[in-house]
C-alpha cells in the first residue's frame, strides 16, 4: 500500500515539512534510506545520515535544528520514537491474519478453543484447556493440561506452557519460551537434594511480552505473578513466587530469584541480577550488570554491584582507572613519611 506524507501526518499528528504528496510505500533505516521509503530520526548520534538519506520521508522531533537543507520531506512530531512506533503496529495490523486449526495438530477432546484462532501443525493442547478468541499458535507450541489462554493471544514455535497456567489477553510469547517449568526448590539431606514439588502456577495478566527463551517458574505454592503490561527481553530468567510488577521491562539476560517482589514501572538494564526474598520499589531503573543483593526504595536509578547512585559510580570508576599510580604514590609517600620519621628520632636522640 502507498501513503502520501501528508497522510502519515495526519495519523500521527505530525506538521509536514516538504512535499506533501512524498509517497512511501516502505520503511527503512535513516541510514539504508531508499525512494518511497520513510525513515525516522530519534537519536542525535545519526543526525549527520539526514542530510543525504535517499528515504522520501523521514519522521523527526519537532525541536530538532538542521544546520543545512536536507532533500527528504520531514515529518515534524513529538516524539519521533513513538511516532514510528504507532506507525509499525499500524502496519503489522494491515497483515492477513491467519484463522484455521492445522490437520496435524493434536487437541484434546476437553479442550475449548474460541472463534477465529490458528493453531498451527504439531500444536499440542492438553485436557481441559481454554483458548480465548483470534488467537495464534505456530507450530510446535505446547499447552498443558488446565492452562487457560485469553483472547488474541500469540504464542511462537516450541514455547512451552505447563498444566494450569494462566495467560491473559493481547500476549505475546516467542519462539522456546518456558512458562510454568518447576522452580528451583531442592531440600539437602544427607543423601543430597530432595526435590521440594512446585504445586503452583503462573499467572501471566494482560499485554506482557515474554521474548525467546526466557522462563518464568511456577510458584512452590500459589503464584508466579508477571503483571499487565510487563516486557521481557530474551533469555530472562523469573523464578518461583516472584511477582513482576506492571509495565515493567528487563533486558536480555537479566535474572530475578525466588520470592522476590518487584514494583511497577521499573527498567533493568541487560544481566541485572535480583537476589530472592526482597522487595524492588516502583520506577527503579538499574543499569547493565548490576547485582541487588537487598531492597531498593521507589524512584532509585543505580548501577554497580552492590548498585550505587549512577553519578556515584561514574566518579568512582574514575577513580578505579587511576588506582595503579594512586597505589604506588602512596607508596611513595609512605616511604617518605617513614624516612623523615627515622630522622626525627634521631633528632629527638640527640
Amino acid at each position: 500500500m502507498e501513503f502520501k506524507a501528508l497522510q502519515i501526518a495526519e495519523l500521527i499528528q505530525g506538521r509536514v515539512e516538504g512535499d506533501p504528496n512524498a509517497t512511501i510505500y516502505t520503511f527503512a533505516k535513516i541510514e539504508e534510506g531508499k525512494p518511497g521509503a520513510i525513515s525516522f530520526l530519534s537519536n542525535a548520534k545519526y543526525t549527520n545520515y539526514i542530510y543525504d538519506t535517499e528515504s522520501s520521508v523521514v519522521l523527526v522531533d519537532e525541536a530538532l535544528t538542521l544546520e543545512r537543507p536536507v532533500k527528504a520531506t520531514l515529518i515534524r512530531v513529538k516524539s519521533a520514537y513513538e511516532a514510528v512506533a504507532k506507525l509499525l503496529q499500524m502496519y503489522d495490523s494491515m497483515k492477513p491474519k491467519k484463522v484455521g486449526i492445522s490437520s496435524l495438530a493434536f487437541i484434546d477432546s476437553t479442550a475449548k478453543i474460541g472463534k477465529d484462532c490458528y493453531i498451527g501443525p504439531f500444536v499440542a493442547i492438553g485436557p481441559n484447556v481454554t483458548i480465548g478468541d483470534g488467537c495464534v499458535f505456530h507450530p510446535h507450541v505446547t499447552i498443558g493440561e488446565g492452562t487457560s489462554v485469553g483472547n488474541n493471544t500469540e504464542i511462537y514455535s516450541n514455547a512451552v506452557i505447563y498444566h494450569h497456567c494462566k495467560v491473559g489477553n493481547n500476549c505475546i510469547l516467542h519462539a522456546g519460551s518456558v512458562v510454568g517449568a518447576d522452580g528451583f526448590g531442592f531440600a539437602p539431606s544427607a543423601n543430597g537434594y530432595d526435590k521440594i514439588p512446585q504445586i503452583g502456577i503462573v499467572t501471566i495478566e494482560d499485554n506482557v511480552e515474554i521474548g525467546a527463551n526466557t522462563c518464568i517458574d511456577r510458584s512452590t505454592m500459589g503464584s508466579t505473578y508477571v503483571r499487565k503490561g510487563v516486557k521481557l527481553d530474551n533469555l530472562v530468567q523469573i523464578a518461583h513466587n516472584t511477582d513482576i510488577g506492571e509495565n515493567t521491562v528487563m533486558s536480555s539476560q537479566v535474572g530475578v530469584a525466588g520470592s522476590t517482589k518487584v514494583g511497577k514501572w521499573c527498567m533493568f538494564g541487560g544481566q541485572v541480577g535480583i537476589s530472592g526474598h526482597i522487595t524492588i520499589g516502583d520506577k527503579v531503573h538499574l543499569g547493565a550488570q548490576s547485582g541487588v543483593p537487598g531492597s531498593l526504595k521507589d524512584g532509585e536509578n543505580l548501577i554497580g554491584t552492590p548498585p550505587i547512585p549512577l553519578t556515584n559510580y561514574f566518579r568512582s570508576s574514575a577513580i578505579f582507572k587511576r588506582l595503579p599510580d594512586m597505589y604506588r604514590q602512596m607508596n611513595e609517600m609512605q616511604k617518605t613519611i617513614n624516612e623523615l620519621q627515622a630522622k626525627l628520632a634521631e633528632l629527638t636522640k640527640e
